[in-house]
């Protein structure tokens, strides 16, 4: 995706997108993995950290702060715990990567097709970005639940491996178990990816332009403001989405032992609302934006670089 409006919903064709975002997603993944374990582990965290009192009841560790979880889990379950999940995480941003900007820029050129009744190119970003989203979230659901559920385990392994886990779930929960919280995932993803492309289209333009960001990294700083923006807004709902997506028969055994049964979004919400307040809603606010900010950045550059590259390499390939 270039600087300038038309011309950057044009370029690319299907199979260097599919690749360039892919790509991204792979690369993007592994980089932000160990924030992402850190931060499922604070949302699925119920009981008050500024209530000390409350702590002598928790059957689990106390996470308090991005740094000290994160050196929790390494002298609990060894570096490799902050990588817990990364497999299916992989498998998911993979897919992922390749599913929304395939989504993205077919929905984009659809859009063009209404001329001369074509909507202001802020609305065709979010509903470009909001389709894109929701299509590619949908499809990949079962991979992220998968990687919620790995991330969430202490010491105690309840999946053994990525094969039993899928067997496990389908034979105690059924075809259903693999899309808990799948509603809140849509709920969450479809404003939240309208509300990041129609920032990053609209930032894009004036910051890779400015002389004093290095390395063209315009687009990674149009990701990270974007992303931020984007994820404050919804972040209720990314929270409602983990704690529903490790309900079920297992839901007791994860390394927070005391997670409530939440049957519902609209529900769940009420309930964190009604124990916790506010600030129960965003809980885990600070890691999400310390991941979603290098996350995005990571993707939108990686993104940009490879298209281009498989477009250099094609045109060489041709001369």
């Amino acid at each position: 995706m270039s600087a300038g409006g038309e011309h950057l919903k044009n370029e690319g064709t299907k199979r260097q997108v599919v690749v360039a975002g892919a790509t991204a997603g792979l690369i993007s993944r592994f980089c932000i993995a160990p924030l992402d374990v850190v931060k499922i582990r604070l949302q699925l965290q119920i009981h008050s950290l500024s209530d000390p009192t409350s702590h002598s009841t928790v059957n689990g560790p106390v996470y308090k702060g991005t740094l000290s979880t994160m050196r929790a889990i390494v002298r609990q379950e060894g570096i490799t715990g902050l990588w817990k999940g990364n497999i299916p995480a992989e498998m998911m941003y993979v897919c992922y990567g390749a599913l929304q900007f395939t989504a993205y820029r077919s929905t984009t050129q659809a859009l063009e097709e209404l001329s001369p009744y074509r909507l202001p190119q802020s609305v065709e970003s979010f509903v470009s970005g909001a389709v894109a989203g929701g299509a590619a979230t949908a499809a990949t659901y079962p991979l992220d639940l998968l990687r919620t559920r790995f991330a969430a385990q202490g010491p105690e392994q309840i999946y053994k491996s990525l094969r039993t886990s899928v067997v496990d779930i389908a034979r105690h929960e059924g075809p259903i178990g693999f899309f808990r919280g799948c509603s809140a995932a849509v709920a969450q993803i479809v404003p939240y990816m309208g509300l990041f492309f129609t920032a990053y289209e609209g930032l894009r333009p004036t910051l890779a332009h400015l002389d004093s960001l290095p390395f063209g990294t315009g687009d990674a700083a149009a990701g990270v403001v974007a992303s931020v923006l984007a994820k404050t807004g919804v972040f209720p709902l990314d929270l409602v989405r983990k704690r529903l997506q490790v309900q079920g028969p297992t839901r007791t055994r994860y390394v927070h032992r005391n997670i409530p049964e939440y049957n519902g979004v609209i529900r769940s919400i009420a309930s964190i609302f009604r124990a916790q307040g506010v600030r129960g809603l965003y809980r885990g606010l600070t890691v999400s934006l310390f991941k979603a900010a290098p996350a995005s950045a990571v993707t939108m550059w990686t993104y940009e670089r490879a298209l281009k590259l498989i477009q250099d390499m094609e045109i060489e390939a041709l001369d």
